[in-house]
């Protein structure tokens, strides 16, 4: 394991070549919610008698600011990938060299040399999927494939709504509905977004986490939110199926990064390596439902998940979606003032 060089790491190095290796101590991850595989994490604890704990959080600026503050006692946070500059940026993460990790060799090439990090110096996959729209079909039979099931509602499922609370996805779809660039400073646009969110609010039910427990059941009918969890909300309910925006959806990567100042940076680097290990990547996909960049992980992977329509993106709306880059501070503060409004 290239990554190790103080003497303690060298001694889990020889250990884990003896088969045995054993690191002890602690891990403290903060992560989305429902994000963290269990069987992952007990996995991970017994290899290398590491106790985790995992925090989560429900959105990049809400992890972001916890950091920033400091006297936070994290290791490890998973970032999503238009944010991970301005992590690097503000000097709050490690540079940790994930690509000299013996488990690097894993990791697909589409992700190797990414913009937001280029050769992997910070971070590494964690998963990666898209925002869509999911329906209750019994409720609603009409096109789903457009952002207009939250913006523009149709009367059979206003007032059931659930919107996700990430500001970039949800102002990203809605910029694309008007005819507008990621990033944009075009004011009539912004106008025209500012003034249709706040509008379309009033028809939702809510603006929080519980897809995967209320679209099932019926207490959501529509949300926009991200595909895994409307995959593992078809699961356990048929009736629920996933649209593609046709006007333009947001496409992310999350990736494990370890924080600056971090107590347990050796155990954070063992756990980078051990999720680049195949099996390991597809217990995280399996939980979740997303895509994770790990060459090899399909062979671990649920059946189902190889052909799911929420995670195999149709050809015709292949162009449909991007990947958020990382805007501008003043541009960022404009979309800021919008998403501080639509919380009113």
């Amino acid at each position: 394991m290239k990554w190790m060089t103080t003497t303690a790491s060298a001694a889990i190095a020889t250990l884990a070549l003896a088969g045995n290796a054993s690191a002890a101590g602690e891990l403290n991850i903060y992560n989305w919610g429902d994000y963290t595989s269990p069987q992952l994490i007990a996995k991970f604890e017994k290899e290398f008698d590491v106790k985790v704990t995992v925090t989560d959080y429900d959105s990049n600026d809400t992890a972001l600011a916890k950091i920033r503050a400091g006297g936070h006692g994290f290791d490890i946070v998973v970032p999503s990938a238009n944010y991970v500059p301005i992590w690097v940026k503000q000097g709050l993460l490690l540079e940790a060299r994930p690509d000299q990790m013996e488990n690097f060799k894993n990791v697909d090439e589409r992700w190797v040399d990414v913009p937001w990090d280029p050769g992997r110096h910070y971070t590494v996959p964690w998963q990666w999927g898209v925002s869509g729209i999911g329906v209750n079909t019994a409720v609603y039979k009409g096109d789903i494939n457009t952002s207009a099931i939250f913006l523009d509602p149709p009367e059979e499922l206003v007032g059931k709504i659930n919107v996700e609370p990430e500001m970039n996805d949800v102002l990203f779809a809605t910029i694309k509905y008007f005819g507008g660039d990621w990033c944009t400073t075009d004011k009539e646009v912004l106008r025209q977004v500012r003034d249709k969110l706040v509008e379309a609010k009033t028809k939702w039910l809510a603006m929080d986490y519980s897809v995967t427990e209320k679209l099932p059941t019926g207490e959501y009918d529509a949300v926009y939110y991200w595909n895994g969890a409307i995959m593992r909300s078809r699961l356990k309910n048929a009736d629920v199926k996933f649209g593609y925006p046709k006007e333009g959806f947001p496409m992310f990567m999350d990736s494990v990064a370890i924080v600056k100042d971090a107590k347990n940076v050796e155990n954070a680097k063992l756990f980078m390596n051990f999720i680049m290990e195949p099996e390991n990547a597809a217990m995280i996909s399996a939980y979740a439902k997303y895509a994770n960049g790990i060459k090899g992980s399909e062979a671990f992977m649920p059946e189902d998940m190889k052909t799911a329509p929420e995670l195999v993106i149709p050809a015709e709306f292949q162009d449909a979606g991007a990947f958020l880059e990382t805007c501008e501070p003043d541009v960022q503060q404009l979309y800021t003032k919008i998403w501080t409004e639509l919380q009113k």
